[in-house]
């Protein structure tokens, strides 16, 4: 793990900490994690119980004060180890983002300062925004609050999570943030919120990702989070569209980290090369994927021409572990069979039109 001349010594000091959990506690029992949603919630509360959990938050919160480069070393690190436990600890490291920049205080106040170390934990339902034409979830302002109806398709962390911020969208298509409960609830009084089972996906099925269908419910102004113009959303996603890549980014040390390991034990010469080829492209991908988060001369399509890259080398980092592996990456149990899973996920995590279309672009060379 490389540190910046500009992290702080308390920063410095948490990396480290999570790096140690993650290689020591973590990483043995990644297979377990991705599976199981006790070992899973476990090591969630291992980040927590070592106050990783809520690292851009001000330390007025009790939060991490993280720069934007150091937390991504953070993600980057986590997806290293367990694409599931960086997955689901993204919702909620999200969903305080979210808190920290809200007008209510006495959400933060109910929640920030238990967040960081896992005491509250928080998850985010807001994806169907991004989706064009009629809107899945849509609220009406009423007295008192809003209500709101709809479903939402993707949510991860059911049974781990104790609430989650909702998306929905007005009539006039401005955007509703709310903070509502993660079980399911019938109410006369508020309304209903159901929950789908657990979702059967094909990589890391311990996150518990389900949707929700919501009839009249209401959303007390006091759970409001905020209320953001139209397309807000798509502006954010434009303005990060680098962000999600560094999940991708810890995948692709993970499958080189495989092909390390199997080259130790099979001594061919060729997987050595292999490895150092892709290792070599590894750290020129990483290193401008950094700078560019400090970068405000850097476009829109330079970075998403980066996201697209580190998502195509993921693929083939994964992909060259899982050839090297042979047969036997076809267990369950296989770390080269896990990390190419957790490949797929990352290649299309918080994917807009743009990013598809770059992807694309990216495997047609």
């Amino acid at each position: 793990m490389q540190l910046q001349e500009n992290t702080t010594q308390p920063q410095q000091q948490l990396l480290k900490i999570a790096e140690t959990y993650l290689r020591e506690s973590v990483a043995p029992q990644a297979a377990k994690i991705d599976r199981e949603p006790e070992a899973l919630a476990e090591a969630l509360q291992g980040l927590g119980s070592r106050s990783l959990l809520a690292l851009r938050a001000p330390q007025t919160w009790k939060g991490g004060n993280f720069s934007k480069s150091d937390f991504y070393r953070f993600q980057t690190m986590v997806a290293r180890y367990s694409g599931a436990l960086a997955f689901l600890q993204a919702q909620h490291q999200s969903a305080a983002s979210f808190l920290t920049a809200s007008g209510n205080e006495s959400l933060q106040r109910e929640y920030l300062p238990r967040m960081g170390t896992g005491e509250v934990l928080l998850g985010v339902g807001f994806s169907q925004l991004r989706r064009q034409g009629e809107a899945s979830v849509k609220a009406m302002e009423v007295e008192g609050g809003y209500i709101i109806n709809g479903e939402v398709p993707w949510i991860t962390g059911f049974g781990l999570f104790n609430d989650f911020i909702i998306g929905a969208t007005l009539s006039d298509r401005r955007e509703v943030y709310g903070i509502i409960p993660f079980h399911n609830v019938i109410c006369d009084s508020q309304g209903k919120i159901k929950f789908s089972e657990p979702m059967e996906l094909s990589a890391m099925v311990a996150t518990n990702t389900v949707n929700a269908t919501l009839n009249n419910w209401f959303l007390p102004s006091d759970r409001l989070v905020s209320v953001k113009p139209a397309n807000s959303i798509q502006a954010n996603d434009q303005k990060n569209v680098l962000n999600h890549g560094f999940f991708a980014l810890g995948c692709t040390e993970a499958g080189l980290d495989v092909l390390t390991s199997v080259f130790e034990r099979k001594k061919l010469n060729f997987l050595q090369q292999t490895s150092q080829s892709l290792e070599l492209e590894l750290n020129e991908c990483r290193r401008q994927m950094f700078e560019a988060l400090t970068l405000e001369s850097l476009s829109f399509q330079e970075k998403l021409q980066l996201r697209a890259w580190v998502i195509n080398l993921a693929l083939r980092c994964s992909h060259a572990a899982v050839v090297a592996t042979s047969g036997a990456a076809n267990l369950q149990d296989s770390t080269a069979g896990r990390v190419y899973r957790e490949a797929l996920l990352f290649s299309v995590s918080g994917q807009t039109t743009a990013v598809m279309e770059a992807t694309l672009a990216q495997l047609q060379k």
